[in-house]
């Protein structure tokens, strides 16, 4: 049987990547206002490590609880431009909330200082704190729909490995490459023509179009013929989308000579 080629990445790819990236992450539970998680990291036994202020009710709460504090962590990646819904994917991540012995905390912050040195874990300690949520049930939502994921293809799955450069990529494709994107265009059908066609993001797999039309926004995929992994493959993927007669590094033939 052939392989399968995927012309997207899966929903755990999705997630995983949507945490790499997200913009912003919310701490939700019954009796307690919403507190910001600076930061969300998704550990090697399924738990999420999260940085909270010490001084909330949901941290009193998750540190003084035997059981743990049911909890949804809300996770929102944004569209590297400024568009008319800046919203690309939610990810709702259900489970219980607990607190972390000092000794963890170390062995901890170490091991997520070494995958996503974030300056917010300096804060541990001094204003805020390391939680543990244990997860129940993970759900992504973009305008394709809401699609759940198992726990074991989320720790399976990698982010996409353009995820630290996908919003430089994104603004710069915008900013300074209209001839790139008036390509782009004339493989959409027709009736999305019309609209003011935007990058709304770029994977491994393809590139994002957002559609701003006088009726509402659409979002299409035009897919790579095959995945990519570095930014050489991105390039020749792009220009082989665009339908460049040099996607595979060809020449135009000199002036002159027979």
């Amino acid at each position: 049987m052939p392989a399968v080629t995927l012309s997207g990445p899966t929903t755990a790819e999705r997630v995983r990547s949507a945490c790499v990236r997200a913009g912003g992450a919310m701490l939700a539970a019954d009796g307690a206002s919403p507190v910001d998680a600076r930061v969300h990291h998704l550990l090697p036994d399924g738990a999420f490590a999260m940085t909270i202020a010490e001084d909330c009710a949901m941290a009193i709460a998750a540190e003084e609880s035997a059981t743990g504090v049911a909890a949804v962590l809300e996770l929102t990646d944004y569209a590297p431009l400024a568009l008319r819904e800046p919203v690309r994917s939610l990810v709702w991540v259900r489970g219980r909330v607990r607190g972390v012995d000092a000794v963890s905390v170390r062995r901890l912050l170490d091991v997520i200082a070494a995958e996503h040195p974030n300056p917010a874990l300096l804060e541990v300690g001094s204003t805020h704190v390391l939680l543990l949520l244990v997860v129940e049930s993970v759900v992504v939502a973009d305008s394709g729909g809401a699609e759940s994921v198992r726990l074991g293809a989320l720790l399976a799955a990698q982010p996409d490995p353009f995820c630290d450069l996908e919003s430089a990529w994104v603004r710069h494709l915008e900013a300074d490459h209209p001839e790139v994107m008036a390509r782009l265009a004339c493989k959409l059908p027709a009736a999305l023509r019309k609209g003011r066609v935007r990058p709304l993001g770029l994977d491994r797999y393809g590139i994002r179009l957002r559609i701003e039309g006088p009726t509402g926004d659409h979002d299409v995929r035009l897919p790579f013929s095959a995945p990519v992994n570095d930014a050489t493959g991105l390039g020749r993927a792009i220009r082989a989308l665009m339908g460049c007669p040099f996607a595979n590094g060809l020449r135009a033939r000199p002036s002159g000579g027979g």
